[in-house]
């Protein structure tokens, strides 16, 4: 199909749903809407997160509470387990009730006042656990519902439908970087309780921006009992399957569902290797990790850590001046509360790398280490994207399998970079190299599994049960992230028996045995999806 045949089939569909027809960057003005708003919802999920452990184990002189590394692994496993447990009741809740929109901006209310709640632990740990409690709902409503607001923008046979879901991953990553980056950094070398309310400020405006821009998307995502009012059958709504889907065999819906299910299953054992990042690979950083820089070494960090923190907010300034230029006139508050929040966040930055600059000793912070990921994503979507549209386009089932093998070599250069580390040692000084490339072979595995999974449980899915099933696919990551939380809680179990070169050893072998038996699978599966690819 030709591509001016690819874009009036999708100015159809956004036409007959309402849907602003403006583009950016060759998508619909929607997806970046979504993408800054999934991007300050990440920003304040990843920013607290990569504090959590830290927070938990550090010293009571610190004003950390002084657990042991099992004990904060396993708060960890519980946390994130809930996280992703909660959107399946979300997904119900707005295919029933809410409808999609409303419920990103519940989710994001109640998320806002959790990081309030977490920025007060200091007054009592009871603020820390309602400010968890908390953040679980909120995600609960937020997370599967905008996937799906982003998967009803395009029509199921745009080709550029897995491309609009990279795009909107990098969001997800822009948001995590930061995060990371800025609450991580106050938090470890101001205070922790800096570092969690931080991330609630910009949880706040990434829900003023979409609530001031949601009439974008038109009729999609809307409250379920005015999709009922209305009179015109909506080619995507809420409450019953569409025309196209009364159309096909149940046959065909059942081999498409069995496809999600077993993509699903093999996720769980990517996920439950790659959720070490914020529990056993923060350990390592912090215990195991040479991060106090001299010389030469110490000016150059300083001078990679200001790129880093500069060149992703001039790519993103710039996107949100592209989306500036076609919707300012009609959505002036969505651009203004998104505008201000890059004006702040650039003043924390400059603030950030002055002060590193000024600095007399150069200590790497612990979470730093977190932002490779989103940074490499932030660097290397857009290389994917194309490369998907246009050189080498694989079946959904090969890339899972690609993904899976590419994080556990990941994991086998870890292991390989702590095989000097004595059995049963609690700290050492190894270069932080290794890290470095464990998240660069770990960030190439996601592009390759995650955007590509929430586009195919979109094109797969009946549609009157989208958010329904993308509550199911997270919680697949629900059991993931329990698992490992509790995998990471045996860190020094298995350390002290064996080694931590054999403790990430076990992440090496797990997801390429999976990865393999995908692969032999793929084939069978390409079949079942019956023409979607």
């Amino acid at each position: 199909m030709k591509p001016s045949e690819q874009d009036e089939i999708l100015s159809t569909h956004l036409i007959k749903n309402g849907v602003d027809i403006h583009t950016t960057l060759g998508h619909p003005v929607g997806l970046f809407v979504l993408f800054f708003t999934e991007m300050w919802e990440r920003f304040s999920y990843y920013g607290m997160r990569a504090l959590l452990t830290l927070f938990l184990v550090s010293e009571i002189s610190k004003n950390g509470w002084a657990w042991t590394r099992e004990e904060a692994a396993q708060l960890y496993a519980v946390y994130t387990f809930l996280v992703y447990l909660t959107p399946l009741l979300g997904g119900i809740i707005a295919d029933k009730i809410t409808g999609y929109r409303k419920a990103v901006l519940w989710g994001a209310l109640i998320m806002t006042l959790g990081h309030v709640s977490m920025a007060l632990e200091g007054i009592g740990a009871s603020f820390f656990y309602l400010g968890l409690i908390l953040l679980i709902l909120g995600n609960g409503m937020f997370k599967p519902n905008i996937s799906s607001i982003v998967g009803q923008l395009y029509p199921d046979n745009s080709i550029k439908k897995d491309s609009a879901f990279t795009i909107f991953y990098m969001g997800i990553n822009a948001g995590a970087f930061l995060g990371i980056m800025l609450c991580g950094y106050i938090g470890e070398k101001i205070g922790w309780h800096w570092g969690f309310g931080l991330a609630g400020i910009f949880m706040f405006f990434g829900m003023l921006q979409f609530y001031y821009g949601q009439h974008i998307f038109g009729k999609l995502g809307e409250t379920v009992k005015k999709a009922k009012e209305r009179k015109d059958t909506l080619e995507l709504t809420n409450t019953k399957p569409t025309d196209e889907e009364e159309q096909l065999p149940k046959n065909i819906i059942r081999d498409r569902l069995i496809v999600i299910g077993i993509l699903t299953f093999f996720s769980i054992f990517f996920w439950m290797a790659f959720e070490q990042a914020g529990s056993s690979m923060t350990f390592f950083a912090n215990d195991y990790t040479q991060r106090i820089l001299v010389g030469n070494q110490a000016i150059a960090f300083k001078w990679v850590d200001a790129a880093l923190t500069i060149f992703p907010l001039i790519l993103l300034t710039w996107v949100l001046t592209l989306l500036a230029k076609q919707i300012i006139k009609k959505y002036p508050l969505t651009i203004f509360f998104t505008a201000l929040s890059f004006f702040i966040i650039w003043g924390i930055a400059i603030w950030k790398v002055l002060r590193e600059f000024n600095a007399l000793e150069t200590e790497v912070t612990a979470s730093w280490f977190q932002i490779l990921n989103s940074f490499f994503i932030i660097t290397l979507a857009t290389l994917f994207a194309k490369m998907w549209e246009k050189v080498f386009n694989p079946s959904g089932p090969a890339k899972f399998a690609i993904g899976l093998v590419l994080l556990g070599i990941g994991f086998g250069i870890l292991a390989y970079g702590s095989r000097s580390i004595p059995q049963g040692a609690l700290t050492a000084q190894v270069s932080m190299i290794w890290l470095i490339l464990a998240y660069l072979f770990h960030t190439m595995g996601e592009l390759c599994l995650s955007p590509v999974g929430l586009s195919y449980v979109s094109k797969l899915s009946p549609k009157h049960l989208v958010g329904l099933i993308f509550g199911f696919w997270f919680l697949s990551s629900a059991v993931a992230n329990l698992l490992a939380g509790l995998s990471a809680s045996y860190i020094d179990k298995i350390t002290a028996a064996y080694s931590i070169s054999t403790f990430f050893m076990i992440f090496t072998l797990i997801p390429i045995v999976a990865g393999v038996i995908l692969l032999a699978l793929s084939p069978w599966l390409k079949k079942m999806m019956h023409g979607i690819h």
